[in-house]
């Protein structure tokens, strides 16, 4: 038998070995891939728009860079002028909106985060997370709008809660 007949003898046991044994389980992985955040230009405008309004000062039941603003009057003007969006006024009437509740976890530019800063579980503050750790708040009368890192230990103390309020559905626009 030739050198040439003998490898193609093989092949051929080898191939018929093949086909008669039993092939391995598929081994099923899950791939476990955290939800990837949403890409939304609106996001930006919110994010830009709070961040130049740091240093305005505090002002009770302000809301506007003029007049100043408190906490709640900060996160409406920002809303209403980058995003278009009306929210409502006092933070006890935002934290109870109907926008969907964020984990701590999966917080992204442009959320609304709740703090309970009078001890208990009442809501008396809120910002908007920026990315990174860090939300823009209207912090207290004497203050100015400031960034704060929400791992400082008296926000992490007083955090109640977060509210995603630009949605994907939100963000179409009309060409």
């Amino acid at each position: 038998m030739s050198k040439m007949a003998r490898v193609a003898l093989a092949l051929f046991a080898a191939l018929l070995g093949a086909c008669s044994s039993h092939s391995p389980q598929p081994r099923v992985v899950q791939p476990t891939v955290a939800p990837q955040p949403f890409f939304s230009p609106i996001a930006d405008d919110v994010l830009i728009r709070a961040l130049g309004l740091v240093g305005t000062p505090y002002r009770w039941g302000g809301n506007t860079p003029d007049s100043g603003f408190d906490c709640s009057g900060l996160i409406g003007y920002v809303y209403r002028d980058a995003a278009g969006i009306a929210l409502p006024r006092t933070t006890r009437e935002m934290i109870v909106m109907g926008a969907p509740d964020i984990g701590r976890e999966a917080l992204q530019s442009g959320d609304v985060v709740f703090f309970a800063t009078n001890g208990g579980s009442q809501v008396s503050h809120a910002g908007i997370y920026v990315g990174e750790g860090r939300f823009v708040h209207a912090p207290a009368t004497g203050g100015t709008v400031r960034l704060d890192y929400l791992s400082n230990a008296y926000w992490q103390k007083a955090y109640l809660n977060a509210k995603r309020v630009l949605q994907p559905t939100n963000l179409a626009h009309n060409p």
